[in-house]
């Protein structure tokens, strides 16, 4: 990916473009590049990697984690007995998602490790691996609809990629007010590696690797909003939309960022074919970033959606549910059906699940007495009908009837549902919605070898 950055000079520079795991362009934003890792091999004196061990986790609590990598702790003495002590150890929790992975001290683990601990490490980690593979193979029933967050990744690219990313390389991002603890590895450029913040512009995104570096910054950035079309605005939230082909670094950027927190996501280097939806908290200083989705110009597959992010800092307000609902609003606009690109995250997915149920239910909730088709359900949400049938399906209020499908959901049912699908999302207004769909053409670049989307 060409990611782009400013250098002390105020020049902008260009890193080298990246692979995908398996060679090939993604589909959604920068690329990791699965390359074994220096420095992953046993080191002297140091656990090994894999031995199961007791790490203190934020909760001031010990619990079962697997080592991942050592490195030599700042001060340790190089000479005479080496010891473990004298390492730093990054390691997995056996009871948490690799977002909490992180780097403990020696003082924070213990050896003293109950074997039933390491069999139960080790067989859930057997059960995952076979749990993996039998849901690969009953998806590919016909009819089959399961949610996998490693869907259209094959074992070995899977196992590549784990390896190349297991350890982040980037611990904090500074981005305005807020000081936020990243998840997963991001191929930023390698002078960026191993460092503990990130120090990013809240308006342009540039990042730096010194405070000062970005205060001087800061001091000539004279952006105050992404730089694109404010398309909506609705008290202090306000979206712009922000073409990749006109913004490349400004893009980049977004990619760079957003791998932080999403893990199995491909991205890609080339942002052209996108346009990017960026939601921004207003005040009397600027527009300050939050999340944003993105979207293909042309999907060949009909998605409405390639990747979504709400920073951490602005998790559980309901920003999630308004990119979902604010991506299908554009979809009725355009007067088209859509879906977002798989795999969804496991976080993405929870929320489409909960924002699907809510869209449906309230719809029927609110034509009491008229039977509703899928297709009408579809034409009044612009939600595609494989994914209205397996949201149905799951909550139980469809069956298949005579070769159709039958809604059938007591008012009780519905509202149970309803109560049970999480917090409601921050309402998208209609017509606070200022934007008409893009008119592009497919052009060719001979200089590149390959077409893309440009806008008339």
């Amino acid at each position: 990916m060409a990611g782009g950055k400013e250098n002390n000079s105020g020049n902008k520079t260009k890193s080298k473009k990246g692979q995908t795991e398996n060679g090939k362009a993604g589909k959604s934003g920068a690329v990791v590049k699965a390359e074994p890792k220096a420095g992953t091999e046993q080191k002297a004196g140091a656990l090994a990697p894999k031995t199961v061990i007791m790490a203190k986790w934020k909760d001031g609590e010990f619990h079962a984690a697997v080592v991942l990598e050592s490195r030599r702790r700042l001060g340790a003495v190089s000479s005479g007995e080496d010891g473990p002590h004298n390492y730093d150890y990054y390691v997995h929790y056996h009871e948490f998602n690799r977002r909490l992975d992180e780097w403990k001290s020696w003082e924070h683990v213990k050896l003293d490790v109950d074997p039933s601990v390491v069999g139960e490490h080790q067989e859930a980690t057997h059960t995952h691996k076979k749990s993996r593979k039998k849901r690969k193979t009953e998806e590919s029933a016909p009819g089959a609809y399961e949610h996998d967050e490693h869907e259209g990744i094959d074992a070995a690219s899977l196992a590549a990629h784990e390896e190349a990313t297991k350890v982040k390389n980037i611990n904090f991002i500074e981005l305005g007010r807020h000081r936020i603890d990243t998840w997963y590895f991001s191929p930023f450029p390698e002078e960026y590696h191993n460092i503990d913040t990130l120090y990013v512009c809240e308006f342009c995104l540039n990042f730096f690797k010194y405070r000062p570096e970005l205060d001087r910054h800061q001091l000539k950035c004279d952006l105050r909003h992404p730089p694109g079309n404010e398309i909506y605005r609705d008290g202090d939230i306000s979206m712009f939309e922000v073409d990749g082909h006109k913004q490349k670094i400004y893009c980049e950027n977004i990619c760079y960022l957003a791998k932080l927190f999403l893990d199995h996501k491909t991205l890609y280097y080339d942002v052209d074919p996108f346009l990017f939806y960026i939601v921004t908290e207003v005040d009397d200083k600027g527009c300050h970033f939050v999340g944003y989705f993105s979207k293909e110009k042309n999907s060949a597959e009909g998605y409405n959606l390639a990747c979504i992010l709400t920073l951490p800092a602005y998790q559980r307000k309901g920003y999630g549910k308004f990119l979902i609902a604010f991506s299908y609003e554009l979809s009725l606009k355009e007067g088209k059906v859509g879906s977002p690109e798989r795999p969804l995250s496991d976080l993405g997915y929870v929320s489409y699940k909960s924002w699907w149920t809510q869209r449906l239910l309230a719809i029927i909730r609110d034509h009491p007495g008229t039977i509703l088709s899928i297709q009408e359900l579809s034409d009044l949400t612009a939600i595609k009908t494989e994914d209205i049938i397996h949201t149905l399906e799951n909550l139980g209020v469809i069956r298949y009837y005579q070769g159709q499908h039958i809604i059938s959901a007591s008012p009780a049912a519905i509202e149970y549902h309803l109560k049970h699908a999480g917090r409601p999302g921050i309402p998208v207004n209609p017509e606070k919605l200022h934007w008409t769909p893009l008119k592009i053409r497919r052009r060719h670049a001979p200089t590149r070898g390959e077409a893309y989307w440009e806008t008339l």
